[in-house]
């Protein structure tokens, strides 16, 4: 898994906000995502569902989540708090 070819930023993201292991961490975020643990590192269903879900893409496009916003959507998908989000929402007054 690596990356965002892949899920492996948003498994690594769950092993460092959660403490999950490794199979733990996979297994939510492939909920999470309403696929199987096995797609997730299909990195053509991935770019399926991250366009699908618009939490950003390896090639961004204009139409398409980048940077902060991709980020606010991944926080809220997986239900966890990013640091570069909290404080981006707390300045912003949102």
């Amino acid at each position: 898994m690596g990356g965002i070819r892949t899920a492996g930023d948003l498994v690594a993201r769950m092993q460092i906000a959660r403490g999950m292991r490794i199979g733990q961490a996979k297994k939510y975020v492939a909920d999470k995502l309403g696929t199987s643990v096995n797609e997730l590192v299909d990195p053509v269903r991935m770019a399926e569902l991250r366009e699908d879900l618009n939490i950003g893409l390896l090639n961004p496009q204009p139409r398409f989540a980048q940077g902060m916003e991709a980020k606010i959507r991944i926080s809220k998908l997986l239900d966890i708090e990013i640091n570069s989000v909290e404080r981006f929402m707390n300045k912003s007054g949102l």
